[in-house]
């Protein structure tokens, strides 16, 4: 017989992005080892924005700021 597959807890939690200028960006990924701490989704915030700053170093023109952001409904 085939062995069942053990769930685990996810590796990436999903966020929608909402910025300054009204710009959305859905389905942005976040290691959920790193809302472990005591922060919880406020670390989250941080990691976007410093994905956000690399990607806008990389493309050479700077991200607006982040607003809010929300956990991305489950599939």
């Amino acid at each position: 017989m085939a062995k069942k597959k053990v769930r685990t807890e996810p590796e990436f939690v999903l966020f929608d992005v909402l910025y300054e200028d009204g710009s959305r960006r859905s389905n942005r990924r976040v290691a959920s080892a790193d809302l472990n701490g005591p922060e919880g989704d406020d670390a989250a915030k941080y990691i976007l924005e410093s994905q956000d700053r690399e990607l806008g170093a990389l493309a050479g023109q700077p991200r607006p700021s982040i607003k809010s952001i929300s956990r991305s409904p489950s599939r």
